[in-house]
């Protein structure tokens, strides 16, 4: 199955995008992992990428489909693949679906988890964190100490970026930048919506059910 996968966060694409790439036995290909892989091997490409970093400013759309075409043509997504994180905008889409062409490697679907904004916000907003790695949430599953660590004893925290501002802010820009591409990959009758207010079970097998129409 050859999938691109779009959530807003706090939608639980990183679950899905697990559960997808297990079940099918395709790669889960995420823009910002495999562009730092290629900054920390120093491939070409990621040396270009890197000089663009350094300064402070985003990786040109030249430069990251290089990376994304590289990715792709690798052997373990010979049986497909799960694209996160890519494309962000109308010409990343455009540009990969030129290389998708070369490749003989057309998208089967694109999944967009669907999950209303105040939903995100009570599961984001919830977080909490210790140093230790270990995480909570005040609703879904809290401490046994109200603040403190199961794990070390240590004191809980929370991200800024889990702060209810912050995170409305996120989504705002999500929504934003994905919108277009909903569109995008609707109009080319690619796109499937999915509730991703059910549990993670149940989402699961509405995608599983979804993509078993394109196998």
């Amino acid at each position: 199955m050859d999938i691109i996968l779009f959530g807003p966060p706090g939608a639980g694409k990183g679950t899905q995008a697990q559960q997808l790439s297990e079940k099918y036995n395709i790669p889960h290909i995420s823009t910002g992992d495999i562009l730092r892989e290629n900054v920390r091997k120093g491939t070409p490409l990621g040396l270009e990428a890197k000089s663009y970093m350094d300064n402070g400013q985003l990786v040109p759309d030249n430069v990251l489909i290089g990376i994304i075409r590289d990715r792709l043509s690798q052997d373990d997504c010979k049986t497909g693949y799960l694209l996160d994180g890519y494309p962000r905008t109308i010409p990343q889409a455009d540009a990969l679906a030129g290389i998708l062409a070369e490749i003989s490697k057309p998208i089967d679907r694109v999944i967009n988890i669907v999950v209303p904004a105040e939903n995100l916000v009570t599961r984001l907003s919830g977080r909490l964190m210790c140093t230790c790695g270990a995480s909570y949430h005040k609703t879904f599953n809290a401490p046994k100490k109200e603040g403190i660590c199961d794990v070390c004893g240590k004191e809980l925290y929370q991200r800024s970026d889990d702060k209810e501002e912050a995170i409305r802010q996120r989504l705002t820009s999500y929504e934003a930048q994905t919108a277009p591409l909903v569109a995008y990959y609707r109009e080319k009758d690619l796109l499937s919506d999915v509730d991703g207010t059910k549990d993670i079970k149940a989402v699961t097998q509405d995608i599983a059910s979804i993509l078993a129409k394109y196998e």
